[in-house]
């Protein structure tokens, strides 16, 4: 073999054996890239979840604090001291709305209800005994904070609304043994007084159907 036939197969071997360390060097470079890129994805994905985390944690936190803190103006009775009779006669509450005392034995349906026509008090407390929280208002409530409370009583269980002409304020709310009147829909005692009363610590009955009762 002539040395110029040698020379061009150490050319083509030198120029294959320089391909395949390019190729090398490139599979290296990739495998490089992916896991750098899986390892940001992997610290990006614990990062956010560490902020979900840290984000429900913290409303956890917030929620639990509203519930012990004390809501500005509420008023309180004793709930040893209101009756939790059945009757089938009217009953003469000492306050109005009501919030607790003996009661018709069917209670007003309270999962997101919201009743534009007054509703029996004699039903309505017994809602509240179930865990309830009532929103009420008078004519004399803006119409566009009414629709906030619907849209807020419409999202949440084991709470119900509805008009109630004659009370002293123009939005209430009422749980069992417990009643604010609030400025509006963003009045922050309102989102208190759910966290701190809708199923809370007042409730005689917990747990107890918000279904299945009467509707209007």
């Amino acid at each position: 073999m002539s040395s110029r036939t040698n020379n061009k197969t150490n050319d083509r071997r030198a120029r294959i054996e320089e391909m395949r360390r390019a190729e090398q060097a490139r599979e290296r470079r990739n495998r490089v890239i992916t896991i750098s890129l899986s390892a940001v994805l992997v610290a990006g994905l614990v990062g956010f979840g560490a902020y979900v985390l840290n984000k429900e944690s913290e409303k956890k936190e917030q929620a639990e604090a509203a519930a012990k803190a004390p809501i500005k103006d509420e008023k309180s009775w004793d709930a040893k001291k209101l009756g939790r009779n059945h009757v089938t006669t009217a009953v003469k509450y000492p306050m109005k709305p009501p919030v607790g005392g003996d009661h018709h034995q069917a209670w007003m349906n309270c999962d997101r209800n919201v009743y534009d026509k007054p509703i029996p008090e004699v039903n309505a407390v017994h809602s509240l005994e179930h865990g309830a929280v009532w929103v009420t208002y008078s004519d004399k409530a803006p119409a566009a904070e009414v629709q906030k409370l619907k849209d807020k009583v419409g999202r949440t269980s084991y709470s119900m609304m509805s008009p109630v002409k004659d009370q002293a304020g123009a939005i209430m709310l009422s749980a069992w043994g417990k009643q604010v009147t609030v400025e509006g829909a963003d009045d922050p005692r309102v989102d208190q007084f759910f966290t701190k009363y809708v199923q809370g610590p007042q409730t005689p009955e917990p747990g107890a159907a918000c279904t299945g009762g009467l509707s209007a």
